[in-house]
């Protein structure tokens, strides 16, 4: 008899295909008020689970008496609690590295348009108000050889690094909760604290993972810290910042401008007041969104619930140092 797997987010048909060769499928494309009850009745028989972007906390898990493998389609866990699945002695399965390099080319092209004011003067020519030459108003920054300072060294810090390293020749410093050796080796990066890089770089790039740790990291006090002249972009989640005091601290250029793809409420309400910021620039959430990159974390995810369910937890379990104790 096959495993029953509860599938939470639409995927393409030949990953669907994959997983209903080898298991039952309940699939729920999203969860609502008129599926709800049948999205638990599926969720207490599920030995698997696999999806993303819908919170996962134990006041839904703990109706999943038979679970034995989770899979979320993402590198991000705060749809989890890493601590609870690991008591239950579930692994959770996650898909690092094969988005590294496409979310590092959003974060440098969000920071490239956020210093060259790309959206706002390619806005101000579509609404037909390129009337003359500009002027220093609409001036932007330089990139090239400015110093770009990464809070979070991990895989997609260091990806993001290299790109300014190589391509920028920008030097590059960083704050971490240990040592990236790779990157002080092959991009000749500094080791500071956050205190020191937050007041000497000219770009900052967030790049932690959301924890209660991590939770409101930057805030009034970090950004009273930055250069006047300074760039800011986030990149990682948007419970990291205290948006509230980002918005102050670029209302008040406090910093010179910021450039996010993660908010603190998803989508982004129409009545945010960063829409009406003309120094910010707003990307969807579209780190990872290529054709090609979300097919391969599909894939990826598939592959790691498989391997989950048939007792292999060796590679891109989220929670497998939590498992060993």
């Amino acid at each position: 008899m096959k495993k029953k797997v509860l599938l939470y987010k639409a995927i393409p048909e030949q990953e669907y295909e994959r997983l209903k060769a080898r298991f039952d499928i309940s699939f729920f494309d999203t969860v609502n008020d008129s599926n709800r009850s049948d999205f638990f009745a599926a969720l207490k028989e599920a030995e698997g689970l696999i999806g993303s972007s819908l919170p996962m906390g134990p006041n839904v898990l703990d109706k999943a008496l038979k679970l034995k493998a989770a899979s979320t389609i993402s590198v991000g866990t705060d749809q989890f609690d890493l601590a609870y699945l690991a008591e239950r002695r579930i692994p959770l399965m996650h898909t690092p590295d094969v988005l590294n390099e496409t979310t590092a080319d959003t974060l440098f092209t969000l920071l490239m348009c956020t210093a060259r004011r790309a959206v706002e003067l390619s806005n101000m020519v579509h609404e037909g108000r390129w009337t003359k030459s500009i002027g220093a108003a609409e001036y932007g920054t330089d990139v090239h050889g400015k110093t770009l300072g990464i809070i979070g060294m991990g895989r997609i810090g260091y990806a993001l690094a290299k790109r300014g390293h190589f391509g920028f020749n920008m030097p590059i410093q960083y704050t971490n909760r240990s040592r990236n050796i790779n990157a002080e080796r092959d991009l000749n990066a500094t080791y500071l604290s956050m205190e020191a890089l937050l007041e000497s770089s000219d770009f900052i790039c967030v790049m932690t993972p959301l924890t209660p740790q991590t939770e409101h990291l930057i805030g009034e006090k970090e950004f009273s810290m930055m250069k006047k002249s300074a760039i800011f972009i986030n990149g990682s989640r948007g419970k990291v910042i205290n948006e509230k005091a980002l918005i102050s601290a670029l209302s008040k250029r406090v910093i010179r401008a910021a450039g996010l793809d993660v908010y603190e409420v998803e989508p982004l309400p129409a009545n945010s007041p960063l829409c009406t910021l003309d120094n910010a620039v707003l990307f969807p959430h579209i780190g990872s969104a290529t054709t090609e990159t979300r097919l391969k974390m599909v894939s990826c995810a598939v592959d790691n619930l498989i391997q989950a369910l048939a007792g292999d937890v060796s590679k891109n379990c989220a929670n497998g140092h939590l498992l060993k104790h």
